[in-house]
C-alpha cells in the first residue's frame, strides 16, 4: 500500500531533508519514527529535498507498507472504536515525535494509484520572508526571517520579479549539477510587503534546482538595494552567468509551502512523463 503523508518542519536545526549518516535530518527523523511502529526499514521520498535550514509547512512524501506493516499501527482511539489504520498512522508518528517537536505529519492517506511524491508533482510553491531597515524586529520570528541592513524597494523588487518568469534556463540562478538540466518553467514570483513590513516572496515552479529560489532571491534585493537595475535580472539569466551581485540568500527565510498534483487519473502519466524528462535531476530548493 502507497501512503501520503502531509508534512511540516522547522528546519533550523536539521541538516536538510535527505538522510545522512551521523547527521540529524527530517528523513533520518521521520523514518526512525516510523520503524517504530511498522518495523523493518521504511523509506520515504518527498516531493523536494529541502536544504540545511530550509523550512516546511507542505511539503509531502510517500511511503510504500506491507499489509503485515499496516496491521502494526495501533488503531484503537480514546472513544473505543477503532479507526483507519492508514488515518492513524500520522497521530501515532505525532505520538513517538513527543511534544513540542520540530517536525510533524499532519495528515497520513491511502495514495491514489500513479501516485509519486516527487515525479507526480506538477508545481512546487516556497515563499521567504526577509526583513530590512524598515521592518520592526521580531525576535520570535528570527529563525524563519532573513535580514539585511538596507532599505528595500518592494516595488522594484516585484517589477523584476515578474520579468523572470516563463520557460527559461536558470543556469545563473542555479548551482550546478553535472548532467543536470537548469530549464525550468517559472510559473509565478511576485513580492509584497506585509502589514508588520516584512517582504514575502512568492515563488512558483514547475521543479527548481539546487539553490534557485535563494538565487532568484538574491538577484532581487540586488535590485532592490539598487545595486543591479529591474532589467538586470533577465540579462544576467539569459547570460547563464552567476555574478557577485546575485547572492544566494541565507536559508533560515526559505519555507516549502505547498506541492500541486493533477488529477488523479493522470497521476501516473505525470509521473512517467517526469523521470523520462528529468531522472537525473534533484527539484530541491
Amino acid at each position: 500500500m502507497r501512503i501520503r503523508l502531509d508534512i511540516a518542519y522547522d528546519g533550523t536545526n536539521f541538516r536538510g531533508w535527505a538522510r545522512q549518516p551521523g547527521l540529524r535530518t527530517v528523513q533520518g527523523e521521520l523514518e526512525e519514527a516510523l520503524a517504530r511502529i511498522v518495523g523493518g526499514s521504511p523509506r520515504l521520498i518527498v516531493a523536494g529535498r529541502t536544504d540545511a535550514g530550509v523550512h516546511a509547512s507542505g511539503q509531502v512524501a510517500h511511503l510504500d507498507l506491507d499489509a503485515d506493516q499496516v496491521a502494526r499501527v495501533p488503531r484503537r482511539r480514546r472513544d473505543g472504536d477503532e479507526a483507519d489504520a492508514v488515518a492513524a498512522l500520522a497521530g501515532r508518528l505525532r505520538g513517538v515525535l513527543g511534544a513540542y517537536p520540530d517536525v510533524t505529519v499532519r495528515r497520513t492517506a491511502e495514495a491514489p494509484e500513479g501516485f509519486d511524491a516527487r515525479f507526480s508533482a506538477v508545481w512546487r510553491r516556497y515563499s521567504y520572508r526577509l526583513a530590512d531597515s524598515m521592518t520592526r524586529y521580531d525576535p520570535l520570528a528570527r529563525q524563519w526571517t532573513t535580514t539585511v541592513r538596507s532599505a528595500l524597494d518592494v516595488e522594484a523588487m516585484d517589477a523584476a520579479a515578474s520579468r523572470l518568469i516563463g520557460l527559461h534556463d536558470f543556469a545563473a540562478y542555479c548551482k550546478a549539477r553535472d548532467e543536470a538540466t537548469t530549464i525550468r518553467t517559472l510559473l509565478e514570483y511576485d513580492w509584497r510587503r506585509s502589514d508588520d513590513g516584512v517582504l514575502i516572496a512568492n515563488v512558483r515552479a514547475d521543479a527548481f534546482c539546487h539553490s534557485m529560489v535563494r538565487a532568484l532571491v538574491g538577484a532581487c534585493v540586488a535590485v532592490g538595494e539598487g545595486r543591479i537595475a529591474v532589467d538586470d535580472v533577465v540579462a544576467i539569466r539569459d547570460a547563464r552567468l552567476r555574478i557577485p551581485e546575485t547572492k544566494v540568500l541565507a536559508a533560515r527565510g526559505l519555507v516549502l509551502a505547498e506541492v500541486g498534483y493533477p488529477a488523479d487519473d493522470l497521476l501516473a502519466a505525470r509521473a512517467e512523463q517526469t523521470r523520462n524528462r528529468r531522472d537525473a535531476d534533484d527539484p530541491a530548493s
